[in-house]
C-alpha cells in the first residue's frame, strides 16, 4: 500500500518534485507514493492552474494543515535552500517526517548516503561515498564527485558541478551551469552564481560570480 506524501511548494521545484514521484511509482510497478496534495503559503495563480491541470489538490497554507502534516511524509520542493530550512523546521515541529526521493533515472555510486528530506532528480550523477545532507537538492543533469559532501539543505542546480573531496556548508545554493573545483570548501549559506569556475575556497556567507569565481557581495 502507497504511502502518503505531501509536497510543500507549488512552484516550478514543487512540481519537478512531483514528477520524481511519479517516476519512482512507475519504476516500481506499483505505487510506493500516494501524494496527498500540495501546501504553498501564496501560490501564484498559474502554479494553481499548473497544478489542477495534473489533477494535484491545492491543500492551502502550511498553517492550516498542521494537523494533516502531523505524522505525514513531506517533502520541500522550493528551491532556496533558507526558505527550506525554515519551512523544514516548522513542519517537523508540527510532527511530519522527511521522505527521500531519488528518481530512477539518477545514477547513484556505491556508498551513497542520502538524509531525510533529500531529492535527487532524474539526469542527476552522484559518485562514490557521497554523503547528502537533509533536505539537499541534486537539481536535473548536476553532477556530485566522489567523497564530496553536501550538508544540511544544500542546493545543486542543473547542469552543476561539484567535483570530488569537495564539502558544500549547509544553506548553500551552487548555481546552474556553475563548477567547484577538486578538494575545495563551499562555506555555509554562500551562493555560486550560474556558471561561475571556483577555484579556491569560499568563505562562508559570501556570492561569487565569474570565471574564476570571485567575491561580488554577501548572501541575503
Amino acid at each position: 500500500m502507497a504511502d502518503g506524501i505531501i509536497v510543500i511548494g507549488a512552484g516550478g521545484f514543487g512540481r519537478e518534485t512531483l514528477d520524481v514521484i511519479a517516476a519512482i511509482n512507475a519504476a516500481n510497478g506499483e505505487p510506493l507514493w500516494d501524494v496527498i496534495g500540495v501546501i504553498d503559503d501564496a501560490p501564484a495563480e498559474i502554479q494553481v492552474e499548473r497544478l489542477h491541470d495534473r489533477g494535484i489538490r491545492m491543500l492551502g497554507d502550511a498553517e492550516g494543515n498542521r494537523k494533516l502534516l502531523d505524522g505525514a511524509h513531506y517533502v520541500v520542493g522550493i528551491g532556496s535552500p533558507a526558505v527550506r530550512a525554515r519551512i523544514a523546521e516548522k513542519a517537523e515541529a508540527w510532527g511530519a517526517r522527511p521522505a527521500v526521493l531519488v528518481h530512477p533515472a539518477a545514477v547513484v555510486g556505491t556508498r551513497v548516503r542520502i538524509s531525510p528530506g533529500a531529492v535527487v532528480c532524474g539526469g542527476a550523477q552522484i559518485s562514490t561515498n557521497v554523503r547528502l545532507g537533509r533536505h539537499a537538492h541534486v537539481n536535473p543533469g548536476a553532477i556530485i564527485g566522489h567523497d564530496s559532501v553536501l550538508e544540511d539543505f544544500v542546493s545543486v542546480n542543473p547542469g552543476a558541478i561539484v567535483s570530488g573531496e569537495v564539502t558544500v556548508g549547509a544553506r548553500t545554493l551552487i548555481g546552474a551551469g556553475a563548477t567547484v573545483l577538486q578538494g575545495l570548501s563551499v562555506g555555509e549559506g554562500a551562493t555560486v552564481g550560474a556558471s561561475a569556475c571556483v577555484t579556491k575556497d569560499v568563505a562562508a556567507g559570501s556570492v561569487m560570480v565569474g570565471v574564476p569565481a570571485r567575491v561580488v557581495g554577501a548572501a541575503s
